[in-house]
């Protein structure tokens, strides 16, 4: 995805087309990209290369919240990716970003909530 990212930056301005229309495209097709790298490192860290079979409650709530961190980050970049996308093509079609950048924010606060409330039971 990011070899394609590029190649599509070096095409556009190589043949003077919409460049920030390619831009957008190759940002977005990176961040995709990278949020996909990451999260399959991750699963491959804690499912292939974790050494004990059962994990505490503390690790597990670790593992959840590196996760949802990884998925709230690569939605939130992508959301403003459509904003900028949305701005400059067609204004009318900015709502479905923002839902998007709301969601992301939701899963943000949801995230500290849960971190806020299993951090007293951990006590």
């Amino acid at each position: 995805m990011m070899g394609v990212a590029l190649w599509d930056i070096w095409l556009s301005v190589h043949e003077k087309t919409l460049l920030v229309t390619a831009l957008l495209n190759a940002i977005g097709l990176i961040v995709i990209g990278t949020a996909v790298f990451d999260v399959s490192k991750f699963l491959l860290e804690e499912e292939v290369f974790s050494s004990s079979g059962t994990k505490s409650p503390a690790k597990q709530r670790e593992t959840l919240l590196k996760f949802l961190v990884i998925i709230a980050i690569a939605v939130s970049l992508e959301s403003l990716v459509f904003v900028f996308d949305a701005g400059t093509k067609d204004i009318t079609m900015l709502i479905y970003p923002t839902f998007l950048l709301i969601a992301a924010i939701l899963v943000v606060v949801g995230l500290g909530v849960y971190q806020k409330l299993t951090r007293d039971d951990a006590k």
